[in-house]
């Protein structure tokens, strides 16, 4: 299991976000875990909401920017199969000692985990439009 850490933290990358002195034990986490991995499989959730919309919502192409942004939002906090498959995606990539902080305050964390990865999906939603 040592090798698998290892090589989860060398893929991911470095700490993303300040720490410091007085920030929350979240907040450490999230800048220390959650974030890299968000920015190591962005790819990965951009074909993910792609294939979600095709299979799901075939109209996201046809809505504006604004309704475009609330319907990623819609689609991560109201569709809880996807939100799931998400997730997964990202607790995917945790040390086992990440997975064992993760489990001691799951809810908050999926909070703050969703919410980044609404903000990174709506930061390229340009991207979305081009790729379809």
């Amino acid at each position: 299991m040592e090798t698998r850490d290892r090589g989860l933290i060398g893929i991911r990358g470095d700490i993303l976000g300040d720490i410091h002195p007085q920030s929350s034990e979240e907040e450490i986490f999230q800048n220390k875990t959650i974030r890299p991995i968000l920015k190591f499989q962005n790819d990965l959730f951009l074909a993910s909401f792609l294939n979600y919309v095709n299979k799901h919502k075939g109209d996201f192409y046809s809505l504006n920017t604004e309704k475009k942004l609330i319907f990623i939002e819609n689609a991560i906090q109201k569709d809880i199969k996807f939100r799931n498959a998400l997730k997964g995606m990202v607790i995917a990539m945790f040390t086992i000692d990440e997975y064992n902080e993760y489990i001691t305050n799951s809810s908050r964390l999926n909070k703050r985990m969703m919410n980044l990865l609404i903000e990174r999906l709506k930061d390229q939603v340009q991207l979305l439009e081009k790729i379809a």
